[in-house]
């Protein structure tokens, strides 16, 4: 038997268009595909009454989002924003820390990924009609399944080209279409202004066809509409923000629209209030006021609340606590510490009366009632659980965290492989495991969308068009779920007068520490146009010496952040501009 096998492969803007495995042969029986390959004709098979093989694959369309925790070679994104540093050397993440990013080199391109659910998406959707799915005997509940379905499936889509959109801005926008090796494949980008009109329309349209509020405990993960105008509200923010708002730093006018809007808006602010209050009308969602070992911390370790919108699922396991936990505790639970915050994040904290421990010029706010002494006292509790502090109270597995110099979290050891180099580890998305001798299984779900946020983007929406009191209040009510004293002027540590200026800092400020680690850090500063200041020199730690019981602290510096202007939108990865000449590239790359 002569046989020849031929393999074609074929890209649409970098997704995986198809593998068609020919095979000629002498013998009459011709086999032209394997045999175990699985096709449309199965997953969308009419005979499946139940939906099952199409339930799978929709649910591999999940595996799409980002999943956030140590995404990038096992360090959070997050260590590449100013926030933290990795405890380990030459890592992945450092080469947006260093200038070590090319259109050949990029840990997180995530080009052909979106691409490539986009067009598995378009498939489900084409093809989700012919499956049955007879559950019950009520055909309604058949067709609501159905439609549940493909708007899961189609907020999916919405979802990956908002991954493009803040990446490389104007993406090309291939709508429903399935291409084939027919098809002319060179397609360009489309703008930065029609890429964002697009995402928003489909969030517009797919919203009312996805899950009302309350999601059933069996479905919880599901998309569900409050996820939609989530989005919207982000795409809608990052939209008006200083760089995609007529503020890019392109000098080629064609690039310039690809990577924003040409001309600045100050109207485009008022769709981003617009989007936050009709959010905010949804009768679910809420601030969690109960919860323990705190309102904050409860967000994270309970799987289900009322301030969780969309996250990624995952089994329990004990991932974070053994990648992230100090590395003192090793010996009897594995805890590598890998993230390393900085000094500068934990002095982003206020203290709990909701004054800033230092004055803008770096100076202690003697106001505030910081001790330098006892730096870690009485400041706001989402410190507490965000970052693991030397001789915190709050401990962990039974003792309290020794990062002094020389102590069993910071031995300073050649036989410790990788310690922290800034006097802390991260704790957020952590269990509670402040007793207890070893790491049971926890809910580590990675938060996509939570109602704060939404609070956050109506602050900063509200606050841009001048209506500060209105953004004061926003922010107080996030400053109260974390414990911040209501003060005698009730306004939690905001000060009476506030100005535009002072409260446009305040509410970044605020994003930084109550978001921190969920991968807003590393964008917002991009959408901001802040990368020369926030992403740009110097890095500090504590060096912490204890004497007898009395701890010392010595501000030093553990690394150099480099910045060039091309970082603020990616480079589209060199395969893809060969592949597909049509691409225009990103300034700068």
């Amino acid at each position: 038997m002569n046989n020849k096998l031929k393999l074609f492969f074929g890209t649409v803007a970098g997704s995986l268009l198809m593998l068609t495995i020919v095979s000629t042969s002498s013998c009459k029986k011709l086999e032209t595909e394997p045999k175990d390959w699985f096709g449309a004709d199965l997953v969308f098979d009419t005979l499946d009454r139940l939906g099952t093989v199409a339930a799978f694959n929709l649910n591999d369309l999940y595996n799409y989002l980002p999943s956030g925790y140590n995404r990038i070679g096992g360090d959070f994104l997050d260590a590449a924003s100013g926030d933290a540093i990795p405890s380990r050397n030459n890592t992945l993440v450092e080469y947006y820390t260093n200038r070590r990013i090319s259109v050949v080199s990029n840990p997180d391109p995530y080009w052909a990924n979106s691409y490539y659910g986009i067009r598995r998406t378009n498939i489900f959707m084409q093809n989700i009609g012919r499956v049955p799915i007879v559950q019950t005997s009520d055909s309604t509940a058949a067709k609501l399944t159905r439609q549940y379905w493909r708007a899961e499936a189609r907020f999916i889509r919405c979802y990956l080209y908002f991954e493009l959109l803040k990446r490389y801005g104007g993406v090309p926008l291939i709508g429903d279409k399935i291409f084939t090796l027919d098809d002319n494949l060179q397609i360009p980008r489309n703008t930065f202004a029609e890429t964002v009109s697009y995402i928003v329309s489909e969030c517009d349209i797919v919203k009312d066809s996805l899950r009302k509020e309350t999601i059933a405990d069996a479905d919880w993960g599901r998309i569900p509409r409050g996820a939609a105008i989530a989005l919207k509200c982000r795409v809608l923010l990052y939209a008006a923000s200083p760089l995609y708002n007529g503020g890019g730093l392109e000098t080629d006018p064609v690039k310039k629209a690809l990577a924003g809007y040409p001309a600045a808006d100050p109207n485009r602010w008022q769709a981003v209030i617009t989007a936050a209050e009709e959010f905010k009308t949804l009768p679910y969602y809420k601030l969690l006021t109960a919860g323990s070992p705190t309102y904050f911390a409860a967000v994270f370790l309970n799987k289900k609340n009322e301030e969780i919108i969309l996250a990624k699922q995952s089994a329990n396991n004990t991932g974070l606590e053994n990648s992230q936990a100090p590395v003192g505790f090793a010996g009897t639970a594995t805890s590598q510490g890998y993230t390393s915050p900085t000094q500068a994040f934990v002095d982003a904290f206020p203290m709990r009366n909701g004054l800033q421990p230092f004055n803008p010029d770096g100076t202690v706010n003697t106001a505030s009632g910081y001790n330098p002494a006892d730096p870690y006292k009485g400041r706001d509790l989402r410190l507490n659980f965000s970052v693991f502090c030397n001789n915190d109270s709050l401990k962990w597995l039974g003792r309290a965290v020794e990062t002094f110099e020389g102590g069993l979290d910071k031995p300073n050891s050649a036989s410790v492989a990788i310690q922290t180099k800034t006097g802390y580890y991260l704790r957020k998305f952590l269990g509670n495991f402040q007793t207890g001798t070893s790491y049971s299984n926890q809910s580590h779900n990675f938060p996509l969308f939570r109602y704060a946020e939404i609070l956050l983007n109506y602050a900063e929406a509200l606050n841009e068009t001048g209506r500060v009191e209105n953004a004061v209040t926003e922010i107080a009510a996030i400053r109260k779920r974390s414990g911040i004293a209501a003060g005698t002027n009730n306004r939690y540590g905001i000060k009476t007068g506030i100005t535009q200026d002072e409260m446009r800092e305040l509410i970044r400020n605020e994003r930084r520490i109550e978001l921190a680690f969920e991968e807003h850090r590393f964008w917002d500063i991009r959408r901001w146009k802040t990368g020369a200041t926030d992403l740009s020199g110097p890095v500090y730690g504590i060096k912490i010496t204890k004497t007898g019981t009395t701890y010392t602290y010595e501000k030093v510096q553990v690394a150099n952040l480099l910045f060039d202007n091309k970082l603020y939108h990616m480079p589209i990865p060199y395969d893809e501009t060969v592949k597909n000449r049509a691409l225009i590239q990103n300034e700068g790359w």
